[in-house]
């Protein structure tokens, strides 16, 4: 087992390239470029795959931010704490297979991390493109507020 350096790591999954499916990179993209305490790294986690296990094992908490094709409308957030594939939601875009087996194995080897997914529910069927949707930026600028909420609480945590 790796061994755990205390951090969280916030990982945006998604592809850049499909329009509102890149939604967690775009947020991580943002929070990149803001002041966060050391402890914090932020990962662009593109479309998800065993390559991200490395980092994911070094952190004492994961945040994901990730596209959902659910039932909901577009931009609706779901905050979750999963801890096994089924726990998330049932249709996950381009890359569902890729994140849950990803998470899957985590946990095979030993690991119990604290996972929290930020889905945000997006329009499946778009054109191709870079820019999210403005209701979807809308709900990327709330994700990225949400996230820094969990830093704060984990810093508390850390530090108090």
């Amino acid at each position: 087992m790796t061994e755990r350096r205390h951090e969280l790591l916030i990982l945006g999954i998604g592809n850049l390239l499909l329009g509102d499916e890149g939604v967690g990179v775009h947020a991580v993209q943002q929070l990149e470029r803001m002041e966060l305490p050391p402890e914090i790294a932020c990962m662009d986690g593109g479309t998800g795959g065993f390559h991200l296990l490395e980092a994911m094992q070094q952190a004492e908490r994961l945040v994901i931010i990730d596209a959902a094709a659910a039932d909901d409308a577009p931009g609706s957030i779901a905050r979750l704490r999963p801890r096994y594939a089924s726990d998330y939601p049932p249709t996950l875009t381009a890359h569902d297979i890729g994140l849950k087996d990803l998470l899957s194995a985590f946990h095979l080897l030993g690991d119990n991390p604290d996972v929290r997914l930020i889905a945000i529910t997006i329009d499946p069927h778009q054109d191709l493109g870079m820019e999210l949707s403005p209701v979807i930026q809308q709900a990327a600028e709330q994700a990225v507020a949400m996230v820094l909420e969990e830093v704060d609480e984990f810093c508390g945590k850390q530090f108090a």
